[in-house]
């Protein structure tokens, strides 16, 4: 092109994270599509409009970052019906659905347990 030189084409890119429940290790791929023009320097477009060129250099990585944060999940999950981790004691909740707890004492009765009702 006589403004510049316009990128075009895919990329694929590996993705690596932590379910937001569980907290369990995934990883995933995603492929984009990219296409910027990038202008020689002292071209009348805007920064707005186009991304410049540093000498004879294309750096894709801003271009290529912004696309993949874009297509990020905003909670990533390792599958949709993760039950995540238990609030009291934090066991994986998927590995046992069966989880229970006793039921919470208040903890403000404590010193009264030990006292013994009268016998009539």
């Amino acid at each position: 092109m006589v403004e510049g030189v316009l990128v075009s084409g895919t990329a694929t890119v590996a993705l690596r994270g932590e379910c937001v429940r569980c907290l369990t290790e995934i990883s995933d791929e995603l492929e984009i599509d990219v296409q910027e023009l990038f202008v020689y320097p002292g071209s009348e477009a805007t920064e707005d409009e186009a991304s410049r060129l540093e000498g004879d250099l294309i750096d894709l990585e801003p271009l290529l970052r912004d696309e993949v944060v874009l297509d990020l999940p905003f909670q990533p999950l390792c599958r949709e019906d993760c039950a995540g981790l238990c609030t009291v004691c934090g066991a994986d909740l998927n590995a046992d659905p069966q989880h229970d707890h006793e039921a919470p004492t208040d903890s403000r009765w404590d010193k009264l347990r030990g006292l013994e009702a009268p016998n009539a």
